[in-house]
């Protein structure tokens, strides 16, 4: 079984800055990419940011220079460093892995439990 565990967020001041994580654990042999979605309330979810196996990131126009993902192979876990965040940031952000595990012949996404982002004076 494959898990991702998030950690961080909380609530923050427009401007400030929060470092969001996520860890995988279980019996992973590789992961392809990792990806980080949100979704504000009342709005559809929204694709933020993606980290690859080879280190390719790509960013939403929203968040670029922004916002940084990079991750750490030797702790299995991709961050999420948020700059200068607005109001608009405001929402419950997910991480997202493309997961190659034991057993399973083809990749799972495997999905983190979420972790509320309030941006608010």
């Amino acid at each position: 079984q494959v898990q991702l565990v998030q950690s961080g967020g909380g609530l923050v001041q427009p401007g400030g800055s929060l470092r969001l994580a996520c860890a995988a654990s279980g019996s992973i042999e590789s992961i392809a990419a990792t990806a980080w979605y949100r979704r504000a309330p009342g709005k559809r979810r929204e694709w933020v940011a993606r980290i690859t196996s080879g280190d390719t990131t790509n960013y939403a126009d929203s968040v670029k220079g922004r916002f940084t993902i990079s991750r750490d192979n030797a702790k299995n876990t991709v961050y999420l460093q948020m700059n200068s965040l607005k109001s608009e940031d405001t929402a419950s952000y997910y991480c997202m892995s493309t997961v190659a595990a034991v057993g399973y012949i083809e990749g799972l996404e495997v999905w983190g439990q979420g972790t509320l982002v309030t941006v608010s004076s």
